[in-house]
């Protein structure tokens, strides 16, 4: 089984619309949080990647299906776990849950689910391959 990381949210007024739900862009947000933490959790940082390794990693590709709405102060758990790595792209799959604040393991409901790739590019936005360091890395994420 491949290596989940999570990341946990709780829902301020502030990402909510006027209905006291999720505005929907807000849960783009949630995910790139949840992303940079996997990054920071294998010791890396987007500046390393970018200084030491001469890559930036770009989103090429979100597909994003909203299963049910969170509101305003729901607690919330993101699951992101890689699905695949190349030496251009990271696949991954990632899960918003609303979670029981009692119980952080939990895993109530499932309210977003997104299939993300991730493209690495030079300064200029050119595709190039990832440094040998970090694509070990990251390939130590899969089953």
């Amino acid at each position: 089984m491949a290596k989940q990381f999570y990341f946990p949210i709780k829902v301020y007024y502030e990402d909510t619309d006027a209905g006291g739900i999720v505005y929907y862009a807000n849960y783009l947000k949630y995910l790139e949080r949840a992303r940079t933490e996997m990054i920071y959790a294998l010791g890396l940082s987007h500046q390393q990647l970018e200084k030491e390794y001469g890559f930036l990693i770009i989103v090429s590709h979100c597909d994003i299906a909203f299963k049910k709405p969170a509101c305003f102060e729901d607690h919330l758990l993101v699951q992101t776990e890689l699905t695949n790595v190349s030496v251009v792209k990271l696949e991954m799959n990632q899960r918003v849950y609303k979670t029981d604040p009692n119980n952080k393991a939990s895993k109530e409901n499932l309210m977003v689910d997104a299939k993300v790739i991730l493209a690495c590019v030079n300064k200029q936005g050119k595709p190039i391959k990832m440094h040998e360091d970090a694509l070990k890395l990251f390939r130590s994420c899969l089953s």
